[in-house]
């Protein structure tokens, strides 16, 4: 039986369709607002210096399921980063908590319905918070992204 060659064209429509799955929402990379992550969270050994939220800006219109936003813990002594890293997670409106947005303890966010307008998406290190408000008031670390709902 003749074996056919692989055209080059063939060869092009492979990689670029490799290229967008890999670049799809369904793609597990923490700088993916859809994506789901898989790796467990972490805990640094060491001091926790800060903390930042990827993406730093998402559009729920974009991911209708939901958008999943991933803490990373900066750590001094040793320096280190932990990705995800162990965190708490509200959802802020005007520097306080809102229930117009849900957060999992994962991290992901969903808009309730009628929610319109920008919200704070924050995780932070209950350990360094005075208060009882975690909208970034009282928490000494923390970072903060946006979600905006339709």
């Amino acid at each position: 039986m003749k074996r056919l060659p692989l055209t080059p064209l063939f060869l092009v429509l492979v990689l670029v369709l490799f290229a967008s799955f890999a670049l799809s929402c369904g793609a597990n990379s923490p700088t993916l607002p859809c994506g789901a992550i898989s790796q467990t969270p972490g805990s640094g050994q060491g001091q926790l210096q800060s903390i930042t939220v990827n993406p730093a800006q998402a559009d729920a219109k974009e991911c209708p399921s939901g958008v999943q936003f991933v803490a990373t813990g900066i750590y001094i002594d040793p320096p280190q980063t932990v990705t995800p890293q162990s965190a708490y997670w509200v959802a802020c409106q005007q520097g306080q908590p809102t229930s117009e947005v849900s957060v999992t303890p994962k991290g992901l966010a969903q808009c309730a319905s009628g929610a319109t307008g920008t919200y704070s998406i924050n995780a932070f290190d209950a350990g360094m918070c005075e208060a009882v408000n975690p909208c970034g008031t009282s928490c000494t670390i923390y970072g903060s992204a946006q979600l905006t709902c339709p």
